[in-house]
């Protein structure tokens, strides 16, 4: 796991060659405002090795946060991932490993009859039931969840990971009420406290797509203040003093900046909305942010009146620095399935992103 001791020594490694602000509270230490996504990619060998050598350059670089899942390139990312770890210079306690379960896994590369891989392989042999399932492939039911992080770990080759996320939990709301999917997020933050206890998990959280970042009225919404709640309730029965809920991840790019601007989340003290990081900022919850490249395309450029605002020598580490400017946000990932990408990605880091005055003067 990763420690304070071993995040701050990372940090102290690289002096002042980043910004003042690159390295952040996360966790029981710090984690570097940069943060490495395995999301996009074939699962192929070839981008296997480009994965592994892109993370390994990552970590030696100044990069202490890695974000993966079971489903990513069909379990490949995981592989690469634990692979990497053990190629870096930097130690296991010194690195922030993250990852996420909720989607039914394929196992190295995409069966030609999905469905019937998911029956065989998951309902047939009782790791979840059919009538848990949204969609054919999604599940948050504890016995599933818990069978999952078991196969992460194994894929990683850990002990534990630092931060292990409920996934996309607003795909249940296609088949069932928003109730009974804050029953089984109660249910499954349960079993995650269990797995703390036992030292398979350092924190939970959950990872979103829409649902944290959408008015109350959508069909994918989900409470922020009451996803606290379940976990507070949680924590109280399986007998935890202080509760494992401790990060939220979700997109935020300059272009999709519903996370700072759609105000769906009642305020924990005060009587009114706000948005999804202002909450998560009151709530001292870590804010992880996704797609801060838009899947590539801000890297051709952003829109010149807020390019204007950044520091970076490139649209890339301009659009970086825009998502690490964010109010609440830890830690902007940047899918980095190339070592070429690498030095270019860290370097958005030697530039302080921009100040709340200026970045708030965005919106007006």
């Amino acid at each position: 796991m990763a420690t304070k001791q071993g995040t701050w020594g990372y940090r102290d490694r690289f002096g002042d060659a980043f910004g003042r602000t690159y390295f952040r509270r996360f966790g029981p230490g710090v984690a570097s405002s940069i943060g490495v996504g395995t999301y996009l990619g074939d699962p192929t060998d070839e981008a296997d090795d480009r994965y592994r050598a892109a993370v390994t350059a990552a970590l030696d670089a100044g990069v202490n946060l890695v974000d993966t899942a079971i489903n990513y390139r069909c379990q490949r990312s995981e592989r690469v991932v634990g692979e990497a770890i053990r190629d870096a210079d930097a130690d296991r306690e010194e690195v922030v490993v993250a990852t996420k379960g909720g989607f039914v896994p394929f196992d190295g590369e995409r069966p030609a009859d999905p469905g019937a891989y998911v029956r065989d392989e998951f309902v047939s042999a009782g790791l979840v039931d059919a009538s848990e399932l949204a969609r054919g492939s999604h599940a948050i039911a504890p016995d599933f969840l818990s069978s999952c992080l078991d196969r992460s770990l194994s894929n990683l080759e850990l002990d534990g990971v630092d931060l292990y996320y409920v996934h996309n939990p607003e795909t249940q709301l296609t088949e069932r009420s928003r109730a009974d999917v804050y029953d089984q997020l109660e249910a499954a933050f349960e079993m995650l406290e269990r797995r703390r206890d036992d030292g398979d998990v350092g924190a939970y959280g959950v990872a979103t797509w829409n649902a944290f970042r959408v008015p109350r009225g959508h069909d994918q919404y989900l409470s922020l203040p009451e996803v606290v709640s379940r976990a507070e309730s949680a924590a109280a029965s399986a007998g935890v003093e202080e509760c494992g809920l401790a990060a939220i991840q979700l997109p935020f790019n300059v272009t999709m900046a519903d996370a700072f601007t759609v105000e769906a989340h009642r305020h924990p003290t005060e009587d009114r909305d706000v948005s999804a990081l202002w909450y998560a900022h009151e709530a001292d919850l870590d804010v992880v942010t996704s797609a801060t490249l838009g899947q590539g395309e801000l890297a051709g450029g952003i829109p010149a009146a807020v390019d204007a605002e950044l520091a970076g020598d490139t649209a890339a580490q301009r659009a970086v620095n825009f998502a690490r400017s964010a109010p609440g946000v830890k830690t902007a990932l940047v899918g980095t399935g190339s070592a070429d990408h690498v030095a270019e990605n860290v370097a958005a880091g030697t530039f302080d992103p921009m100040g709340a005055r200026a970045f708030d003067a965005v919106f007006e």
